[in-house]
């Protein structure tokens, strides 16, 4: 047992390499999560990075990562990642959480942090759906599409319209980076690893609070096969959430 946890936890590596992956066909997490890692080894970060889950399918981040990490109670990551910042200044301390995490049960949290500049950074992932709990209506559910709980389809007079965090998190003064990406192609997901890359490095620099959103999919809750959902969210998902840097005040941006 003791070589086994000296193996996973020896601070060599940011990723575990004696875990096959247990995330759905087709789900982008594992994608995330593996330039997460890769991140945190090329910066040589990964013996002071914490990173703080949301509960969901993204909470699976603890089995695949070989740094220090704490589930916080449901959307209240950034409440969480406030204070191990604040008490370990040198920690590189980011979230990831899911759409229903950050914008549904954690929307005040999300929102008190990055109206306070807090210097961490926050991986959001979009998929439009709650994943673990069985497919229902996210946030960011699109206008017309289908959830457990909306099973006609979103509706906006009955259901309001998807949210942009992004665009929402743009309104405050604080925030010093804001960029929306995704995973669907191998240049998307460069661009996606570097504008995580930004986000770790304006924490390094004290430059205040960074979000990155990640547009993914959900094969398993949107019903369909890994394909089809790539190409769902090309023509459905980025007409909504368009790709891009929204601010950047590190580089001299809003």
């Amino acid at each position: 047992m003791e070589k086994d946890m000296e193996k996973v936890y020896s601070r060599t590596k940011g990723i575990r390499d004696d875990m096959v992956s247990g995330l759905c066909p087709g789900c982008m997490h594992g994608t995330a999560m593996k330039l997460i890692g890769e991140l945190l080894e090329e910066m040589d970060l990964f013996h002071r990075a914490v990173g703080v889950l949301g509960i969901g399918c993204g909470g699976l981040h603890m089995e695949y990562m070989a740094f220090d990490n704490i589930t916080a109670p449901h959307g209240r990551a950034c409440a969480v990642a406030t204070g191990i910042k604040r008490s370990n200044p040198e920690s590189l301390v980011f979230t990831y959480q899911g759409d229903g995490d950050l914008a549904a049960i954690g929307l005040g949290e999300s929102l008190s942090a990055a109206n306070r500049g807090e210097n961490i950074s926050v991986i959001f992932i979009n998929n439009g759906i709650y994943g673990m709990t069985g497919g229902q209506m996210a946030p960011t559910t699109l206008l017309g599409m289908k959830a457990s709980t909306a099973p006609k389809g979103r509706a906006a007079e009955e259901h309001g319209y998807p949210m942009h965090m992004c665009e929402i998190m743009n309104q405050l003064t604080a925030p010093a980076y804001l960029e929306r990406t995704s995973c669907n192609t191998p240049r998307n997901v460069l661009k996606t690893k570097n504008a995580i890359r930004k986000a770790f490095q304006n924490q390094l620099d004290g430059k205040g609070f960074s979000m990155v959103e990640i547009v993914t999919s959900c094969p398993t809750n949107w019903g369909m096969d890994a394909l089809t959902a790539l190409d769902y969210i090309e023509e459905k998902m980025l007409p909504e959430f368009p790709l891009g840097v929204t601010r950047d005040r590190a580089s001299g941006g809003r």
